[in-house]
């Protein structure tokens, strides 16, 4: 196997985090739109930190990209 097959290979591997990434996203936004129909008086409350959730999850995106990008290209 030579190097930039193993590259190839890395970068694929660093893509893994991107399926736990949709996976939190959909139950962060699932867990929102459910508080929400419970209590429409406590969204004022609830969104904020649901679009919290929503920046730290999309976060662990870049970095798995960015790791996959320092593989590829380095």
């Amino acid at each position: 196997m030579d190097v930039e097959a193993a590259r190839m290979i890395g970068a694929g591997l660093a893509m893994f985090a991107l399926a736990g990434v949709g996976l939190g996203i959909g139950l962060i936004f699932s867990a929102l739109i459910n508080a929400t129909a419970r209590n429409p008086s406590a969204r004022e409350q609830i969104f904020p930190m649901g679009i919290l959730g929503f920046a730290l999850t999309e976060a662990v995106a870049l970095f798995a990209l960015l790791i996959a990008f320092l593989i590829l290209f380095k």
